[in-house]
């Protein structure tokens, strides 16, 4: 792993098609690349990171998971969205190929966060 990973390389990045094979990322390593994305956390398993926010109502709570469902598809990297409440979303990363972390979760992640940047 790069010794100093940002936010801005992350973004710059395309996720590379993982069917397994790819070695998950090490905690100490996650430690690293969760310091550029430092709205999520990590599960207590560190297989998953994830964020929470809270819209303002439900038609917005939806125009969100679709925006984030178009960069998905992008990135052909999937997250697992979450609704509840109404307006409660959750998002959820991980690389069910490898059932952990790889760096293309944090790639997704900054670039949902650009979204975010961008209302």
């Amino acid at each position: 792993m790069q010794s100093m990973v940002t936010t801005e390389t992350l973004r710059s990045k395309k996720c590379v098609p993982c069917e397994g094979g790819v070695p998950k990322i090490t905690p100490s390593d996650a430690a690293v690349y969760l310091g550029s994305v430092p709205d999520w956390t990590i599960d207590e398993l560190g297989k998953a990171i994830s964020r929470k926010l809270k819209t303002t109502n439900f038609i917005g709570a939806m125009a969100l998971l679709q925006k984030v469902a178009d960069l998905a598809e992008q990135e052909q990297h999937h997250p697992d969205l979450h609704l509840t409440g109404y307006r409660h979303v959750r998002i959820e990363l991980t690389t069910h190929a490898i059932g952990g972390l790889s760096e293309n979760d944090f790639i997704v992640a900054a670039k949902i966060d650009r979204l975010l940047e961008l209302e």
